[in-house]
């Protein structure tokens, strides 16, 4: 599943070279992570005022969550073009786009996707102390993963919003843009969420949208608000 999505092993299966990457990234990502004791954190001079008097706007991470087909990029995608006709600066991180480029060393078992999430948590984290609103629209299975990515936003002082995006798994079966609930049923897609994978829903998200209830227009205008209520545009 990994090759099918962004991955140069598709077009050169046999590279040795890819072959050993495949094999050891991972580990040599956890090296460097073990490795990287000698480090300082250096502290810029651009306060975080400074930064949302220019922009005026306060930075936050709305993070999208739900199965597959529930909403979360459509409904993403659709906000950010609505925050920025009211010359708000968003920027959505989609679950598929970061695995062409940061997140393309990952693939779908439990380990990678707690990898997936943690970089994501703080690439929008940055995006955030940066004044921006960071939009993620991941299906983040897992409460401990989401969990920790708010846990960073909250050491940061930064706003970490979550938003569920719910729809019943016969919902979004019908749906499947992608056939990939057709696969995952055949057999032919191992630890796909739902299906052979837990999804573990929010117990108490900012924002709850349930799209087989409501169209993406009003999902945009009550995160909008929401944003509005708590000063971020």
């Amino acid at each position: 599943m990994a090759r099918a999505i962004g991955s140069a092993a598709t077009a050169r299966p046999h590279s040795p070279l890819l072959l050993f990457a495949e094999a050891h990234i991972p580990k040599l990502h956890k090296n460097l992570l073990t490795m990287a004791t000698n480090i300082t954190f250096h502290a810029g001079s651009v306060s975080a005022e400074e930064r949302s008097q220019l922009l005026t706007q306060k930075g936050a991470t709305v993070w999208f969550t739900g199965l597959s087909a529930s909403g979360k990029s459509t409904i993403a995608c659709a906000l950010e073009q609505h925050l920025l006709h009211l010359h708000k600066f968003a920027y959505r991180l989609d679950g598929d786009n970061i695995r062409f480029g940061l997140n393309k060393d990952l693939g779908f078992d439990e380990k990678s996707r707690n990898e997936n999430i943690r970089r994501i948590g703080e690439v929008s984290k940055l995006f955030a102390d940066a004044s921006a609103i960071a939009l993620t629209a991941f299906i983040s299975p897992y409460r401990a993963d989401r969990a920790v990515a708010r846990e960073l936003h909250d050491k940061a002082g930064l706003t970490f919003i979550e938003v569920f995006v719910d729809a019943p798994l016969s919902v979004v079966e019908e749906r499947d843009p992608k056939g990939l609930y057709k696969k995952a049923r055949a057999g032919e897609i191992k630890d796909f969420t739902g299906i052979s994978a837990p999804y573990e829903a929010p117990e108490s998200p900012e924002v709850h949208i349930k799209t087989d209830e409501c169209d993406v227009k009003e999902a945009v205008a009550r995160i909008t608000e929401y944003l509005s209520s708590k000063g971020l545009i």
